[in-house]
């Protein structure tokens, strides 16, 4: 099974693309759900999540919707004293993992971790602490694909995120492997200028793909499938709603190659 949607949803420049202009953030999601099964919580990255909010992000989604929690900023970029923060998120999931909502876990790490044995060892550790739950991991220097590190993560049953993004020096390359249950697609766009150079953050993912750059991932996404119980396809080009656009399309594509898409 796939699953396409976008990295987050409660954006306010999706208003007009996406969502109605007057539309309330506290609809968003389930006006979201009417038009996509799956979706990225980002948000608790900055803050650890509680159990009434999962309780009601559930609330507003129909039974096949699907969530990909993104792990919180201790636990994957500053990886000391996190013990209670793993402790607590994890209990915070309970709600969607209990509906069987909760897609998996993204644990994205900046590009300063680095390959190194105690990054490695840290990798086992986060997966050992998030046991029972489906996890997926996001490298962001390029040095971490190789064929050791595919193997030390399927026998640890994580999963890697392949990412496609700008080619430039030190970047993962657009490398598509199934090492877990979950295998896991992230489209940042491929920005090249404003990838390191911006201002806000956000305009690193000002891109809109076109067709060409899309198609060719669709037989890859289609091995993945193959290799894996689930894939999740999350486009995080989310600029003025270029990720809905781009998430339609790709799903499109899929359907059309005879796979099985949410």
């Amino acid at each position: 099974m796939i699953f396409v949607g976008t990295a987050g949803y409660s954006y306010d420049d999706w208003k007009g693309p996406f969502y109605p202009e007057k539309v309330d953030k506290k609809e968003m999601l389930s006006f979201y759900a009417l038009h996509f099964c799956f979706t990225e919580v980002n948000s608790t990255y900055y803050r650890l999540p509680n159990r009434f909010m999962m309780y009601n992000m559930q609330a507003k989604t129909p039974e096949n919707f699907h969530f990909a929690i993104k792990a919180y900023k201790s636990l994957t970029h500053e990886r000391t004293n996190n013990g209670q923060d793993f402790t607590a998120f994890a209990e915070a999931l309970q709600p969607l993992a209990e509906s069987g909502k909760l897609g998996c876990v993204l644990a994205q790490f900046p590009q300063s971790f680095r390959l190194s044995g105690a990054n490695v060892a840290y990798i086992k550790e986060l997966g050992v602490r998030l046991a029972g739950f489906d996890t997926v991991v996001e490298f962001r220097h390029g040095e971490w694909v190789r064929e050791d590190i595919f193997k030390f993560l399927a026998e640890q049953g994580l999963g890697f995120v392949c990412v496609d993004e700008p080619r430039l020096k030190g970047l993962v390359p657009p490398e598509a492997r199934a090492t877990g249950p979950v295998a896991y697609v992230r489209f940042h766009g491929r920005n090249s200028q404003k990838w390191w150079n911006h201002r806000e953050s956000y305009e690193r993912y000002d891109y809109l793909y076109p067709e060409d750059e899309l198609a060719g991932w669709v037989p890859r996404i289609g091995e993945l499938a193959r290799e894996s119980k689930k894939v999740y396809v999350s486009m995080n080009n989310h600029y003025r709603g270029q990720a809905v656009t781009n998430a339609r399309m790709i799903r499109d594509m899929l359907r059309l190659a005879g796979e099985e898409v949410f």
